[in-house]
């Protein structure tokens, strides 16, 4: 719904009944993209139309919106909790993590009884005088 709609039915909500003539003189769209707009609203149950004379009056229909409100409260809730679960679940200490594997750590080379460290092995082909 975009905001031409939306500003159609807090008009009409508010008691305002109005003619589509004169909810389009308040637009600046033709009275054809209103009536459209109108009729959008008025499928969706969001309005509804009566003639008075030659005109047709639009009046906002609360029991519908109170109905989608509830609707989308309802969708709010429940997103909101499945997010609250997905919070929690991740918020779960992972038992592969809290531990990390040795074989998958990098040596530090600083640690002289690191046996992965290279720089702390000798070359056993080297003659003695050449050991590093």
């Amino acid at each position: 719904m975009n905001a031409s709609c939306r500003d159609i039915v807090a008009r009409v909500l508010k008691g305002e009944e109005a003619s589509v003539t004169t909810l389009a003189s308040r637009y600046d769209m033709s009275f054809a993209a209103v009536q459209k707009h109108v009729a959008v609203l008025e499928d969706a149950g969001l309005v509804t139309k009566h003639r008075q004379g030659r005109e047709r009056i639009v009046r906002g229909n609360p029991e519908r919106i109170a109905r989608a409100r509830e609707l989308l409260t309802r969708m709010e809730d429940l997103w909101r909790a499945r997010f609250s679960r997905l919070d929690a679940v991740l918020a779960e200490p992972d038992p592969e993590l809290a531990e990390p594997d040795p074989e998958l750590t990098e040596p530090d080379p600083t640690d002289s009884t690191d046996s992965t460290n290279l720089t702390n092995l000798t070359d056993p082909t080297l003659p003695p005088d050449r050991k590093e």
